[in-house]
């Protein structure tokens, strides 16, 4: 397993938009029907992500991750560039994408993502549960709620009707791949 963070080039606030996140959600559901991958824990924050993932053999998340971004990129794009869909920052975004794509070596028109996925091994309980409490805490500590399982674009709030034995309530965005069961800690 490994926490890994993405971020959209100049910190764009491009998340704030339900299209986008909704992007990322279904990119990750294909990722895990088709590629292996499997979310343990997440965040999307407005310009960022946390994750705790991992992918399952003979899948590589490095490859999974490359392609994710790729797609989440040419889907991204795609909704920008086609005019007949609401969107009033349109002209800012493709220009800040266009820019920040420039002098790039693969000749690229447009930056989404940052490059690097700044990936940790977890390697011990200790590390996991660390790491899933910042991921979890971000949007309390940016704000956006009191607590972590009141943020929607979270694992939080699987994490919580899980340890409340409240599983029938939780409506899941995807499929978390849980990394104990509060019994067993």
């Amino acid at each position: 397993m490994y926490f890994l963070t993405t971020a959209i080039t100049g910190w764009v606030d491009i998340f704030s938009r339900q299209v986008y996140r909704d992007i990322l959600i279904d990119s990750w559901r294909y990722c895990q029907q088709h590629k292996g991958f499997q979310v343990h824990a997440f965040v999307i924050m407005t310009n960022h992500i946390h994750l705790i993932a991992s992918c399952a053999e003979p899948f590589k998340l490095e490859d999974v991750m490359r392609d994710w971004k790729a797609h989440t990129a040419r889907q991204i794009l795609e909704h920008l560039h086609n005019k007949s869909r609401l969107e009033s920052r349109r002209d800012w975004l493709l220009y800040l994408f266009e820019y920040f794509a420039v002098g790039k070596k693969n000749k690229q028109n447009y930056q989404i993502w940052q490059h690097d996925n700044h990936p940790i091994v977890l390697y011990s309980e200790q590390v996991i549960a660390q790491k899933m409490d910042y991921i979890h805490l971000n949007p309390v500590k940016a704000g956006l709620v009191e607590k972590p399982e009141d943020w929607k674009y979270s694992s939080a709030p699987f994490y919580a009707a899980d340890r409340a034995g409240k599983m029938d309530d939780y409506e899941p965005l995807l499929e978390i791949y849980p990394v104990w069961k509060w019994g067993d800690e």
